[in-house]
């Protein structure tokens, strides 16, 4: 009876967390449209900002307890699925997956210095004392000022956006309905996420699965839900500003605050039992979506299409084989 009831309320959590992206989408689409403002930008904070709620809660929580790995990996981990298996997806599902200019030409490239960042200051010991990895609270305090830039950054755009005599098309609601539906569509994704991952935790453990396998699996794709399952609505709807939008500035959320943010106020933590080729990915899934979204653009907007979809897919699965083979070798 108590499997019943846990499956159950599996289901619900899903039903929570579909219906949150379906209001967060559609509140994000009609509040841009309400400031005047692009798409993207909407994306780029309150949905991003949003959807990565999870992870800082995760990564609180796993510095607390001491799991400093389980920070980093989630970190990493996010930053890998956002890059590459959520974009792959929504390309695949449904193409194509239009990217503004400013994004190839200002954005992405901002993710990839953020991401070179991270991974200078993790390796600032040298590649030699890799088994033994240091991120101090002055490193974090960097990655905040990191953070910091990407806000002035927004800062300008909206300047620009607000002198531009760009049509913007009617919104669907009010501002205050609007404002209302993003809230409740963030409540949403991260209470359903939160319900889902809890639920198959507890289910996995019932039926004698390793504490291991759960971290590997459902922690790091279940604090990633809301992002999947607001690309995945994203896309469907053909809201690819939002969509991009969300996955590049969760991604350099995930490194300015769900890192940075917790080492700065609890201080310096250890990491173990991270290669380089895991501390490397986050740089090399950016430089992927960004080569993959700049091919043809010519300095005009570019566009992902299924093939290219396809390649981010093999190049994250051909990652996951490897850390799932490194797991049971």
């Amino acid at each position: 009876m108590e499997i019943a009831s846990q499956i159950i309320l599996l289901i619900v959590g899903f039903v929570i967390l579909i219906k949150g992206a379906d209001w967060l989408v559609d509140g994000a689409s009609s509040a841009a449209s309400n400031f005047k403002l692009p798409k993207q930008l909407i994306g780029l904070t309150i949905v991003a900002f949003g959807t990565s709620a999870p992870e800082l809660a995760v990564s609180f929580a796993s510095l607390i307890s001491g799991k400093t790995d389980v920070l980093i990996a989630t970190v990493i981990g996010s930053n890998i699925l956002n890059s590459l298996l959520l974009v792959g997806i929504a390309a695949i599902v449904c193409p194509p997956i239009k990217i503004k200019r400013t994004t190839i030409s200002k954005e992405l490239p901002l993710l990839l210095l953020i991401s070179a960042s991270m991974i200078t200051l993790l390796l600032d010991s040298g590649i030699k004392d890799i088994e033994s990895i240091t991120f101090s609270r002055s490193d974090a305090i960097i990655c905040l000022l990191l953070f910091a830039v990407f806000l002035y950054y927004i800062i300008n755009v909206i300047k620009k956006s607000r002198n531009s005599k760009k049509e913007y098309e009617k919104p669907k609601y009010k501002l205050g309905k609007s404002m209302l539906f993003v809230l409740l569509g963030l409540a949403g994704v991260v209470a359903g996420g939160e319900l889902v991952v809890n639920m198959a935790t507890t289910i996995a453990t019932g039926i004698g699965v390793s504490d291991r396998i759960i971290a590997l699996t459902i922690i790091n794709f279940g604090t990633a839900l809301p992002e999947i399952v607001t690309t995945i609505t994203a896309a469907k709807r053909n809201e690819s500003e939002l969509l991009v939008g969300n996955l590049v500035g969760s991604n350099i959320f995930n490194i300015c605050i769900v890192l940075g943010l917790p080492v700065a106020l609890l201080g310096t933590i250890t990491l173990t039992n991270f290669n380089l080729v895991d501390l490397m990915m986050p740089i090399i899934s950016s430089a992927v979506l960004w080569w993959v979204s700049r091919r043809g653009s010519n300095g005009k907007d570019g566009k992902i299409l299924r093939h290219e979809g396809f390649f981010l897919l093999l190049v994250f699965l051909a990652y996951y084989s490897y850390v799932i083979y490194g797991a049971f070798a």
